[in-house]
Formats: C-alpha cells, sequence, structure tokens
C-alpha cells in the first residue's frame, strides 16, 4: 500500500514539475495553456466559416469548433509528449528502479492539467452564449475517460518503440496531421458522402468529439450510432479498450531493457 501511495506521489511530482518546465521562461507563462487553443479556434473560425461558409447549418458553430479544437488538442498533446516519455528520463531510470509506465501516466496527467484549463473557457462560452445543458451532459465524464484511456495506450506504444525507433516522431507527426484532417472538427459530417462518413466515424477520435459535441452543445450532432447503425457503432467504443491493453502489454514487455537501449 505504501508503495503504491509513493508511486503515485511520484506520478504527482513529474506531472506537476513537467507542467511548470512546460512554460517556463515565457511571458504569458500559464496562460499560454489557454491562449494557443484560443488563437488556433480564431484562425479556424475565420477561415472557415467567413471564407468558405462551412458551419453555417451548425447550432452555435463557434462553440462546436472550440469544442473539437480542445478535445483534439488533448489527444494530440498526450500522444505526442509522450512520445519520449522515456528517452528523455533515461538518467533517472539507469539509477533507481521504479515502474516505466509512471513516466507516461505523468505525461498523460500533465496534458490534463491543460486539458482542464481549456475546458473551463469552452464553459465560459457555453454560459455566455446561454447553450443549454441537459441530464446527458452529466455523461460528458464517461467519454473524456475513454478519450484518455485511448490516449494513454496509443502513448504506451510510441513511447516503448520510439527507445528504438527515433524516426517515429516524424513519422506520428505525419500520421497526427492526416488524422486531423480525417476527424470532423472543422466541418460536419452532413458535408461528407455517407460511405466515407462512415468510414470516418470508425474512428474513435471522431466518436468521441462527436459524443462530446451531443452531449454539451447539440444533439443534432451525427453520432457513431447514428452514423454507423445499431450493429456498427459499438467498434469506435471498444477501440480505445483493444489499444489501452495491447499498448500495456508491449510497454511492460518491453520495460525490462529500457535501461539498456536509452
Amino acid at each position: 500500500m505504501k508503495t503504491n501511495r509513493k508511486y503515485i506521489s511520484l506520478i504527482k511530482e513529474l506531472a506537476l514539475t513537467d507542467f511548470k518546465l512546460k512554460y517556463q521562461g515565457s511571458v504569458l507563462g500559464y496562460l499560454w495553456s489557454l491562449v494557443k487553443p484560443l488563437m488556433l479556434f480564431l484562425v479556424l473560425y475565420v477561415v472557415f466559416t467567413r471564407f468558405l461558409k462551412i458551419g453555417g447549418s451548425i447550432e452555435y458553430y463557434p462553440t462546436y469548433l472550440l469544442l473539437g479544437v480542445v478535445m483534439w488538442g488533448f489527444f494530440t498533446e498526450i500522444t505526442a509528449t509522450s512520445l519520449d516519455a522515456i528517452v528523455c528520463r533515461g538518467d533517472l531510470i539507469r539509477k533507481i528502479y521504479f515502474p516505466r509506465i509512471v513516466l507516461v501516466i505523468s505525461r498523460g496527467i500533465t496534458s490534463f492539467i491543460t486539458f482542464i484549463l481549456n475546458l473551463l473557457v469552452v464553459l465560459i462560452f457555453i454560459l455566455i452564449i446561454g447553450i443549454p445543458l441537459h441530464l446527458k451532459a452529466l455523461l460528458f465524464p464517461l467519454v473524456i475517460l475513454e478519450l484518455f484511456i485511448l490516449s494513454i495506450g496509443i502513448a504506451l506504444i510510441l513511447s516503448s518503440l520510439f527507445v528504438k525507433f527515433r524516426d517515429l516522431a516524424h513519422i506520428w507527426e505525419v500520421v497526427l496531421q492526416a488524422l486531423f484532417y480525417a476527424t470532423p472538427i472543422l466541418y460536419p459530417l452532413s458535408l461528407v458522402p455517407s460511405k466515407i462518413a462512415k468510414f470516418l466515424m470508425l474512428n474513435p477520435v471522431a466518436q468521441i468529439i462527436q459524443d462530446v459535441r451531443y452531449l454539451l452543445i447539440t444533439d443534432q450532432t451525427s453520432t457513431a450510432y447514428r452514423v454507423l447503425g445499431s450493429k456498427l457503432f459499438i467498434i469506435p467504443y471498444l477501440i480505445p479498450f483493444v489499444v489501452f491493453v495491447f499498448g500495456y502489454h508491449l510497454f511492460m514487455k518491453s520495460a525490462s531493457k529500457f535501461a539498456e537501449e536509452i
């Protein structure tokens, strides 16, 4: 029991340290965690609503878009920052023993802190605009848990493979760029042909973002159940858990060799 508490304390200390170092030396400091998604949102909103005229048919589109940007940012930050979680702590790994998974989990918690701050901004938008919240909004934490499980699962895979394959950082950057446009963050699924929409919704990130929009913004959002039907809609919900189990086993199998390979 004491050992578990010690590791939990270690995760907490590493997460807080990473969060502090992230903005160390910058003028705005922690405010960058709020400013960056807002700046991206502003650019995307101007381009896609004023010039490309996308999103006009969606109720509360500005908040709809902002929520999608924040959710995507949470996913990308966990996976991208956790990629080198083992490699950058090589000195620590060689000196003392502790569960290596602590390093990945702490990076995930750091990203979660930023995510909570960003969600506060979304909540302010919701309150200012006057978007009505219903009882279904209580399911929101479950969807966030699903996203966290998926992100940590991918982070475990990436961090364990990155020890041997350093090119993975560049590959994952390209994958994230492609996945960004393949996920309905900027555009409604109603603009996509039915067959392509079904393919896109098999992506659990798309399912999660659409579910969150459905729960918090508008019930007109195309969810996995509406797009995929009663037989296939369960697939994107299962993928995060499959990814996590696979990532955990791969990571634990590789962990004993990290100190030698770094």
